[in-house]
């Protein structure tokens, strides 16, 4: 009886379910200290900034947005060797690269600095998906507690998606046809977040069409 419960219990140290990769970032004194990406194989994300947060953003990425992660994660080996440069440059926070997969132990490495391009492109990426998941927050926020900062917040969103960094531009659209249809904010600030959700929910080759001609 004690060998299966040993055996059940080594069992659930092994990742169930469809393959994830995590990314985490520490760095006290930042703003948040600590970050964290989660992004399923499926596309489901779970966001926090803090480790003991029970109840994570949840969003859906496309498959456009999840396949260029696992396949840089694949280029990796799956974080099965170090990142880290060695090299003596100033700190920019703790990183944590961690795959588990469907079935099987997980695989992680930690770094502060690395000159691996891939790893860079990686980093980046999610780096950009928490700047998305941030200005979610930050604009829901302004909607509820800060109606004079919400065309800051919008001005924040509009940057990431010119510069094509931001993720899930789908999560948005809600909080703009709040924004646009209620009465409570200014003129201009209903007409900015009409004008984005038109811009997010028009076809790929119109949206380019419409951001080169800004």
């Amino acid at each position: 009886m004690k060998l299966l419960v040993f055996a059940l219990l080594g069992s659930s140290c092994l990742f169930a379910g469809p393959a994830r990769l995590t990314f985490t970032k520490s760095f006290p004194g930042s703003t948040p200290a600590f970050t964290y990406v989660s992004v399923a194989r499926t596309g489901a994300v779970e966001y926090k900034e803090s480790p003991t947060d029970q109840q994570p953003l949840k969003v859906q990425l496309r498959e456009s947005e999840v396949e260029p992660l696992f396949s840089m994660a694949e280029e990796l080996g799956y974080f099965k060797s170090p990142l880290e440069s060695g090299l003596k440059v100033a700190n920019t926070g703790k990183k944590t690269f961690r795959y588990e997969p469907e079935n099987g132990p997980a695989t992680e490495t930690a770094f502060n600095y690395s000159t691996n391009l891939t790893a860079q492109q990686l980093l980046d990426r999610f780096e950009q998906i928490a700047a998305s998941e941030r200005a979610y927050l930050e604009l829901d926020s302004t909607m509820r507690y800060d109606k004079l900062g919400v065309n800051d917040a919008l001005a924040d969103i509009e940057s990431l998606w010119l510069h094509k960094q931001l993720a899930a531009p789908e999560q948005f659209l809600p909080l703009f046809t709040r924004i646009a249809t209620h009465e409570s904010f200014m003129h201009l600030v209903r007409d900015r977040a009409a004008r984005l959700k038109d811009e997010f929910q028009a076809p790929p080759a119109t949206a380019s069409t419409n951001s080169t001609h800004k």
